[in-house]
């Protein structure tokens, strides 16, 4: 990133972490996605070369390391102590994002897997059920080549499926995807979601009975938007 030609700390960190991309890495992390195809995931619209580059350079700055997995091939990434002191920053920047940006969500950013990746890391462990169980969501808004998605649960793991699994799901999730963003991100209410059947559960009873208190919602959800008037 070209430099900004000040002394000023806030230019200098912006040289740094300003760049498109790098603080939604940061997040990724932060949230827990160490490895790369995690952080990915993440990020769906990103390129691997693009994210591949991102993650060298914040190695090369020192807010970011890089380790061999202890369970098999590959590597896994780490903040440092100069990388987690941005968390902050991050939520900070989110928090102001809920309150004075968000607007009316445009249909290309209604990202099913970024939702659904969300969706697998904010779910109550605790309330989860303590046998293996399989959720399959359908969005009967998109077409049918990206309309299905699976979580795969195995307490207190939880899988994201891109593909069918195999196995028939025990609960199944229809809606719309604006409605699911909506009312992950707190823009609607989720008893009104479930109570007008704008969002339908099947499958056993006590699964469809118990789904809504696994979900946590976005960790910005009960962040309040504010009027930009005046």
């Amino acid at each position: 990133m070209p430099s900004y030609g000040q002394f000023c700390p806030v230019s200098q960190a912006l040289e740094l972490v300003g760049e498109r991309w790098t603080l939604l890495i940061i997040r990724e992390l932060l949230c827990g996605n160490y490895r790369f195809g995690e952080i990915k995931y993440g990020l769906p619209l990103i390129s691997r070369s693009v994210l591949s580059q991102r993650l060298k350079a914040l190695e090369a700055a020192g807010l970011v390391e890089r380790h061999g997995r202890p369970e098999g091939a590959g590597f896994q990434y780490r903040l440092t102590a100069a990388g987690r002191e941005l968390e902050p920053v991050v939520t900070g920047l989110g928090e102001w994002g809920k309150r004075w940006v968000q607007r009316q969500l445009r249909s290309d950013e209604l990202d099913p897997i970024l939702l659904m990746w969300d969706i697998r890391r904010r779910l109550d462990v605790e309330r989860l059920p303590a046998e293996p169980t399989l959720v399959m969501f359908w969005f009967r808004d998109l077409p049918a080549s990206r309309s299905r998605y699976w979580l795969s649960i195995e307490r207190p793991e939880v899988e994201m499926c891109l593909t069918a699994p195999g196995a028939e799901p025990r609960l199944t999730v229809e809606t719309k995807l604006r409605t699911m963003v909506e009312v992950w991100m707190g823009l609607r209410s989720a008893d009104d979601a479930f109570s007008s059947g704008a969002i339908e559960l099947a499958g056993e009873p006590r699964l469809t009975r118990a789904f809504p208190s696994w979900l946590l919602l976005n960790v910005l959800a009960d962040v309040r938007p504010l009027s930009r008037a005046g």
